[in-house]
């Protein structure tokens, strides 16, 4: 009883410790990044990938013979390496002549949309868009719904060239209360005419009304980026930094508000098991994500490179680097440090790390089939980077993390607890990769023939890096769909040569790592 007693005396001494002590750094909290310590949850998240080669390496042989590429298969290279040539060359014509001849068309291509060159003036509109604007306008006048959604909805289906009704329908269905289709008219309208200054901005403006701050950022930058010279480029690039700040201050809001929490929750661990180590890391978790995610990508990166063999191979590295740095270029976020390694591990896997800190396996290396596939995959992890998912994880997981420390299976809690947003969070960055890739001049179905490839690797069950997403199936669908509607180039550079090149050094690598294990094991037999 005595000892009960003596523990409860002690946690609430911590509590008053921890408050007091909480109150000070949240004060004195500098905005300005320092250098921190890892996160136990963001470990537990981003490391579901050694898991296969665990069983790999029981069954060492599996992978050894590989089955050499057919005559088809060659002579489809060979096609693919003479039209990266003329599309290096500036030979765009003759180029996609022949990405179009070893390209099989997608199935519904027959119905890909005619885009229509945007229009603003009202009298440029058919005689049938003309009466759906004047029923709209009279619509809001007399502030009758029938006479304004009927007639919108017709006019931006009918008339999706009209700039004007995509903005007019959006804010009316704002001003109703319906912001996810608001939301979803001008993403759509976005994707088609993604140069118009004034659907980007009416985008912006919907989606920082939304608390969305972090993609109203994201889109002004691109805008920005994309479109240099348009003369309100700097008034973008304005809201970019105001929109971001926005959403750092809300998510510093968010972790301050957790702090008490985070402080009674470490208290109650030291009661229920008389540990200090639960109270030190709620206090410390609570102190490193206030620091922001820069701090948090660079600590837990720097972590992963102690624990994670690295592939030293110049030529590898730079390779995987310099189209990285080209996706990082056109992303919208230049406050971070983006750097790429190469894991010397066999499946076709990658991670993101707050920050921009991404790790590749040299088996996606050697199991993508060009240069636009594999910049696909980097698309697609940079995308989680560039819109924050892992740090939002990481912030929103922060309680739950510590309070699940003291259960039994508490990590694999804080674990699933963390991947309850991930499918919404897959489409977005597999969304976003695929723009990246496209504004670099790949071959804007690099995505979506890395899934392609993926749904070869699954057979029985999903590859690691699919365990948390969405089925290869339902993105290949989605992909099709995002590529044919906004009318995105599959026929552009798909970079298959010096691929090829990178491919071998990085299954000989492989190859090298594999023999090494087997010697390591073998003298451990030996002893």
């Amino acid at each position: 009883m005595k000892r009960r007693w003596k523990s409860l005396f002690l946690a609430a001494t911590w509590v008053m410790l921890a408050i007091g002590t909480s109150i000070f750094i949240i004060l004195t909290q500098p905005l300005a990044p320092t250098s921190a310590k890892e996160p136990n949850v963001v470990i537990e998240t981003l490391k579901p990938a050694p898991t296969p080669e665990a069983s790999n390496d029981k069954k060492p042989d599996s992978t050894v013979a590989e089955p050499a590429p057919s005559p088809e298969a060659i002579a489809r290279r060979q096609k693919l390496i003479e039209a990266d040539k003329l599309y290096l060359a500036g030979d765009y014509t003759a180029a996609q002549k022949i990405y179009r001849e070893v390209k099989k068309p997608f199935a519904d291509i027959s119905n890909a949309p005619q885009i229509k060159p945007a229009i603003a003036d009202v009298n440029q509109l058919s005689p049938g868009g003309k009466v759906y604007w004047r029923e709209t306008q009279a619509g809001i006048a007399s502030k009758l719904s029938t006479r304004i959604f009927v007639p919108l909805e017709l006019l931006v289906k009918q008339n999706p060239e009209f700039i004007p009704g995509h903005i007019t329908y959006a804010e009316q269905l704002q001003n109703s209360g319906e912001k996810k289709k608001a939301l979803e008219i001008l993403e759509r309208a976005a994707t088609l005419y993604p140069n118009q200054a004034d659907l980007i901005k009416a985008k912006v403006t919907t989606l920082a009304s939304n608390k969305k701050w972090m993609e109203a950022s994201l889109a002004a930058r691109q805008f920005a980026i994309l479109n240099p010279n348009d003369s309100q480029a700097a008034e973008f690039n304005q809201l970019a930094e105001e929109n971001l700040k926005r959403y750092k201050s809300h998510i510093r809001s968010e972790i301050r508000g957790n702090t008490i929490a985070n402080i009674i929750t470490g208290a109650l661990g030291y009661a229920l098991t008389g540990s200090l180590v639960g109270p030190f890391s709620a206090l410390n978790s609570t102190v490193l994500l206030l620091q922001g995610e820069k701090s948090v990508g660079e600590s837990v990166a720097k972590q992963a490179k102690k624990q994670l063999p690295l592939v030293k191979d110049p030529q590898l590295v730079a390779y995987v680097n310099s189209i990285g740095q080209k996706l990082a270029k056109v992303g919208g976020r230049d406050e971070f440090k983006y750097e790429f390694f190469v894991i010397p591990e066999e499946s076709l896997n990658a991670f993101a790390l707050p920050g921009g800190k991404i790790f590749v396996h040299a088996g996606a290396i050697g199991k993508t089939n060009s240069e636009a596939e594999l910049a696909g995959l980097l698309g697609h992890e940079l995308s989680h980077v560039l819109l924050s998912h892992g740090f939002q994880l990481v912030t929103q997981g922060n309680l739950i993390g510590n309070l699940t420390q003291y259960l039994p299976f508490g990590g694999i809690v804080g674990q699933l607890f963390a991947l309850t947003y991930s499918r919404d969070m897959e489409r977005q960055a597999d969304t976003l990769g695929t723009r990246l890739i496209v504004s670099n001049g790949y071959a804007a179905d690099g995505v979506y023939n890395l899934m392609l490839t993926l749904k070869e690797e699954q057979k029985d069950s999903p590859p690691s890096w699919l365990s948390s997403h969405p089925g290869s199936k339902e993105r290949v669908a989605y992909l099709e769909k995002l590529i044919t509607d906004n009318n995105y180039n599959r026929y552009a550079y798909e970079g298959v040569a010096q691929h090829l090149e990178m491919q071998a050094k990085a299954k000989q690598i492989l190859k090298e790592e594999k023999e090494r294990k087997h010697r390591e094991e073998k003298k451990t037999r030996d002893r």
